[in-house]
């Protein structure tokens, strides 16, 4: 069942048309994350969600419940919907278990220490908000979103302002209490790696229309098109044709992932940067390459290589971090798995 359906969506903001004709669907109790560029629309469909925006045509079901659909209107505090923003956006005079208890009736506020301790925040409830790291603040504004006992709660890049390392404990955090809760929820985020981390499933969305609604997994190993190929985690574009079924580029030929289109025809492949395998000796028949840049992460390195005998033609492999290769020195390609074709 969808816990959100989101069908033939328009929203316009004076002449700017954000949402044109978009589609989305939220499985019961999965966290869907809403992927694109800034102005594709993503933080609109939230605000719609939650009803601090109103559709200028389509239907907008929660719960199998019409909220939205230009006649009738359900108001953001009917709607059973948890929102935690950016900032976290906490009353900065009241302590946490007041934050947390803001907006309950009295006899639900007993629940606010089983909440403090479902996010990891027992024992502070006394304490205010200027007394809290980023991350703790965010702790709290989830758990005042969960407060009301929500069908939905959205999520509106909740760990930008956090620094790498908190952010990446918190939404692992985030997302096991979530699960425990059962709770339906939407992510927007810029962050790609956010996404694919968190996520049950990915809306593309592009130009006001959801492009592609697909696990990580499936979205990362077969996008819908080229776009989406280079706009979901790394890629290398390498122009391509096909010859005996298989495609033939700068790096040999690559198997052909999904339908072979009819040989001779000029295409363009996506080879992500770990399908590329680099060896520092000859390997026969293998296409060779000089290394431009290597940057180092620790557990792998990214490694730049000027493809040799096709000017130009750069690409990015991802090899693991005890293997020590030096700018200027030789390479020997090694492609594994297969790559999806599209019209040049």
């Amino acid at each position: 069942m969808s816990a959100i359906e989101l069908r033939s969506a328009v929203k316009r903001f004076g002449s700017t048309e954000v949402l044109v004709e978009a589609d989305l669907d939220v499985e019961d109790g999965s966290l869907t994350a809403i992927l694109g560029p800034s102005g594709s629309g993503k933080t609109t469909i939230l605000r719609l969600v939650a009803g601090f925006e109103r559709l200028d045509a389509g239907t907008l079901r929660i719960g199998g419940r019409v909220v939205d659909d230009g006649e009738r209107f359900v108001h953001p505090q009917q709607r059973g919907v948890g929102y935690v923003p950016q900032e976290g956006a906490l009353f900065p005079h009241l302590t946490v278990q007041r934050n947390i208890a803001f907006g309950l009736e009295r006899a639900e506020r007993g629940r606010v220490d089983e909440l403090l301790d479902l996010v990891g925040l027992a024992g502070l409830g006394r304490r205010y908000p200027h007394q809290l790291s980023g991350g703790q603040q965010q702790r709290v504004a989830l758990a005042r979103a969960l407060a009301i006992e929500p069908r939905v709660v959205l999520l509106d890049e909740p760990f930008s302002s956090l620094d790498a390392a908190m952010r990446g404990d918190l939404r692992q955090d985030v997302a096991d209490i979530l699960a425990r809760t059962g709770t339906t929820t939407v992510l927007v985020t810029h962050d790609q790696d956010e996404a694919m981390a968190m996520a049950d499933r990915i809306a593309v969305l592009r130009h006001g229309h959801v492009v592609a609604t697909e696990s990580p997994r499936q979205l990362y190993a077969e996008p819908p098109d080229l776009e989406a190929a280079t706009f979901v985690g790394e890629a290398n574009v390498l122009d391509a044709r096909i010859e005996e079924g298989a495609l033939v580029g700068p790096l040999g030929p690559v198997e052909v992932l999904g339908p072979v289109p009819p040989a001779g025809t000029p295409v363009r492949m996506v080879l992500r940067p770990e399908q590329l395998v680099l060896h520092d000796a000859a390997v026969p028949g293998a296409a060779t390459g000089t290394v431009a840049d290597v940057q180092y992460h620790g557990h792998d390195a990214l490694v730049d290589v000027e493809v040799d005998g096709d000017a130009g033609c750069r690409v990015t492999a991802r090899v693991p971090g005890d293997q020590q290769l030096e700018p200027g020195s030789t390479v020997w390609f090694e492609v594994r798995g297969a790559a999806r074709a599209w019209p040049a």
